[in-house]
């Protein structure tokens, strides 16, 4: 393994999810599967999103999930019945939920998200208080997947969250683990955007379509940067792995997702060609995980050293030196014996 993959392990240990809250996300999501399947109705539930995918990074924020109702018991519900809209079933759903998860969870509320109810606990682990989101999904008459809600427009929309699970897990143990590798690195770099120009989503359906077996996790990313930006810079979408749902929507501008990309693909093919020098490679690396990897250009400790060897006095503040402003002598120790 070159520096590369070296110190993008280093990335991976900061950005990895721990332990007790991911266990706490997973305990939250089943005991809301649990409470819904006693829904009327209720045909099956799922896991979906990064908990499923396995691609979930630190924090630790949420645990997403779906119940799946049989269209026997609401006729009328949805494009494929009689029309009706999913805000009451999503209030039916919540008024069960809430006064079962106090049981465990006294703090424990049920509010409503884009898909459905979504829970909170008030009960953090490790300053992490992750919350469950609960899909209310219809079975389809005619294609693939599902009917999901988008509360925001009182509509349904198709997709197949299950269908995807199946697919982010598919493939040998060796793609999957490098795969989910990818993703977590490619949502850590995005997040670190104040405004990240795509769903993590978006992203993990890329590395799915570009990331291929064989190779190091650096050169798996490198390719997803570099396809991906091909991709926007000619103006292509990016379609739905499942086929159920539209083309995947950016976040931001073409052009301006497409340049972000490129110049992580473009550092990342720096770092590779120079994997056997380390100080090359962290400057490259600098350049897309500013935020995880430092700039070796510009270290504070070793500006602090030149200013010292410099003999004239260096206030605090140029050292930065916390606390009340002063002057640092230079003196040799020793007193220059």
């Amino acid at each position: 393994m070159g520096h590369t993959d070296d110190q993008l392990v280093a990335v991976r240990a900061q950005i990895d999810a721990h332990d007790a809250p991911l266990k706490e996300a997973r305990f939250r999501l089943q005991l809301v599967r649990d409470i819904v399947e006693g829904f009327t109705g209720a045909l099956r539930t799922y896991r979906s999103g990064s908990l499923a995918h396995h691609t979930m990074n630190h924090p630790v924020t949420d645990g997403d999930g779906g119940l799946v109702l049989d269209r026997r018991y609401y006729p009328g519900l949805g494009p494929e019945g009689g029309g009706e809209p999913p805000t009451e079933v999503c209030a039916q759903l919540c008024a069960l939920l809430g006064p079962e998860v106090r049981r465990t969870y006294p703090q424990a509320r049920c509010s409503t998200s884009k898909r459905g109810p979504k829970l909170t606990f008030g009960a953090p682990i490790e300053d992490q208080d992750p919350t469950v989101d609960m899909v209310v999904a219809l079975t389809r008459r005619d294609g693939a997947g599902l009917w999901i809600p988008n509360l925001h427009t009182d509509r349904w929309e198709a997709s197949d969250p299950e269908g995807h699970v199946e697919l982010f897990n598919a493939g040998p143990a060796s793609l999957r683990q490098t795969r989910r590798s990818v993703i977590r690195l490619a949502k850590a770099w995005n997040k670190q955007f104040t405004e990240p120009g795509m769903a993590s989503f978006h992203l993990s359906t890329l590395a799915l379509e570009f990331v291929e077996p064989g190779g190091s996790v650096a050169r798996a990313l490198h390719t997803l940067f570099e396809r991906s930006a091909t991709r926007l810079e000619r103006g292509q979408a990016t379609p739905d792995p499942a086929g159920v749902s539209a083309p995947l929507k950016l976040l931001l501008a073409r052009a301006t997702v497409a340049a972000r990309l490129r110049k992580a693909a473009d550092a990342l093919a720096d770092a590779l060609a120079h994997d056997d020098d380390p100080i090359a490679v962290q400057a490259a690396l600098h350049r897309v995980f500013w935020k995880y990897v430092e700039d070796p250009h510009n270290n504070g400790l070793a500006q602090a050293a030149a200013l010292l060897r410099s003999r004239r006095p260096v206030s605090t503040a140029a050292l930065g030196i916390g606390g009340p402003a002063a002057v640092v002598a230079t003196t040799r120790a020793y007193g220059g014996r």
